[in-house]
């Protein structure tokens, strides 16, 4: 498989190099040059297959020829031994929807499917075997936990981990920062998770710092995020066994969602993938609108979605404007210097064939969680429940299957208002609830990171 930019298809690489990179060195993002589509007779086949060889057969089309496939068989089977479901993930039915529970993995979060993946495939290139690996990842609350703990005591491999400070649950920064060995340095950043975002792009676009450190990547903008979360997109339809079918998901960064598109791409029979947002609506305004202005972040209820700047929706732009790089670049300069960019009638109804968009405040995301609870005894987090909301305001006559990306045992504060009740602690957090903390707090300026990391392996 060969990958080229968003902004330069004559930038040509491999499936290794991207895993390594995450960033092109343009600034731009990764794309393979080409998709496989299955036919309906290929569909049905892979409908047979259980999460693990259907993980291996979807990931193989990406990262073949630097992985063989009985390497990555063993790699997947490995990364998800420890899940609680030995199906990976789960598929309930509510009446008139269908929620898939993403979050069986250690930190509770959908992130884990995917980065577990990644930190057996750092292990599996060898990567690390001469040269230490950093690994510096931006997160709004779930991508920060699920690093560590695929990446926690491995050999050779520094973890730095940003988040916005005060800006995330109490529980998603304590997963974060009671789990880590000497390997892991958590930030907090006196900022937004698009500060966060922005100070990470800036270290992989300054290629000296970058080669210095031995840099290396696993926020969404890693190629390696999407496909592993394309196949559980295959495996809930095939559940289901309902010809119709629509996503409704819960995003901020646009690489759940991008997986779910990919998918479609590869023939799954998708009728519209549902973009839940909560008071963070970029995406809402251009998917209805064509236009992509970021504003300021307003703190949410669904802090892993208080995200203005999208990354992931370049690798969709890329497509809508028929694979033109240089329109591309163009746009994404004009987001640069200008603060936003407008799309044309003709490519918004592109968009709109395959995405329709929903925000959901948070007193609706309250009422959405009460409710279900007493509807369904069933307690929804607050990120899922805006999906659950967006599904119910734009539903068609299709199977609507709710993406659930994490336990409701991370939002405490806000389930307790919701509904007056207490979660039961999951046994994979059971451990960490009472250890000691371990971060710094940092002001957000792109010269204290970069000498905070040297500070730290010298």
């Amino acid at each position: 498989m060969e990958y080229i930019s968003t902004r330069n298809k004559n930038l040509k690489y491999n499936f290794k190099e991207i895993f390594l990179r995450g960033l092109a060195p343009d600034g731009g993002l990764f794309i393979p040059k080409k998709i496989k589509k299955y036919n309906e007779d290929e569909i049905k086949k892979l409908g047979v297959l259980s999460y693990i060889d259907l993980a291996t057969e979807i990931i193989f089309n990406f990262c073949s020829p630097s992985l063989e496939k009985n390497q990555l068989k063993n790699l997947i089977k490995k990364s998800y031994k420890n899940f609680s479901s030995e199906e990976v993930i789960k598929l309930k039915k509510f009446k008139d929807l269908n929620l898939i529970e993403l979050y069986h993995g250690p930190t509770l979060a959908f992130k884990d499917i995917a980065m577990q993946v990644l930190g057996n495939m750092y292990d599996e290139f060898n990567i690390s075997s001469n040269k230490k690996i950093n690994i510096v990842v931006a997160t709004s609350g779930d991508t920060g936990s699920a690093a560590i703990a695929a990446l926690n005591d491995r050999k050779n491999i520094n973890v730095f981990v940003l988040h916005p400070h005060n800006k995330i649950s109490n529980i998603q920064r304590k997963i974060m920062t009671t789990i880590g060995s000497n390997n892991i340095h958590n930030i907090a950043i006196k900022g937004t998770f698009d500060d966060c975002q922005k100070l990470v792009k800036e270290m992989f676009s300054e290629n000296t710092f970058r080669e210095k450190i031995n840099m290396s990547g696993v926020n969404s903008i890693n190629w390696a995020r999407i496909i592993c979360q394309i196949v559980y997109y295959f495996y809930s339809y095939f559940k289901l066994q309902s010809k119709k079918v629509s996503f409704a998901v819960p995003t901020g960064n646009f690489g759940d969602v991008f997986a779910g598109y990919v998918a479609k791409k590869m023939g799954l029979p998708i009728e519209k993938l549902i973009v839940a947002t909560n008071e963070n609506d970029i995406l809402e305004r251009v998917i209805n609108t064509g236009e992509y202005k970021p504003t300021e972040v307003k703190p949410s209820l669904s802090p892993s979605m208080d995200v203005q700047i999208s990354s992931n929706f370049e690798r969709l732009l890329f497509d809508v404007l028929n694979e033109d790089d240089k329109q591309v670049s163009i746009l994404m300069n004009n987001l640069k210097s200008k603060g936003s960019f407008l799309l044309n009638k003709e490519q918004l109804a592109i968009i709109k064939k395959d995405f329709s968009a929903k925000k959901i405040n948070d007193k609706q995301t309250i009422e959405i969680i009460k409710n279900f609870s007493k509807d369904h005894n069933f307690i929804l987090d607050p990120h899922t429940a805006t999906a659950v909301g967006a599904s119910k305001v734009l539903k068609d006559d299709s199977e609507i299957l709710i993406l659930g990306t994490a336990h409701p045992y991370k939002f405490l504060e806000t389930i307790k208002i919701a509904t007056s009740q207490e979660v039961k602690t999951p046994k994979q957090i059971a451990h960490l609830v009472d250890k000691k903390e371990n971060y710094d707090i940092l002001e957000n300026k792109i010269n204290d990171i970069k000498n905070y990391i040297l500070g730290k392996i010298s």
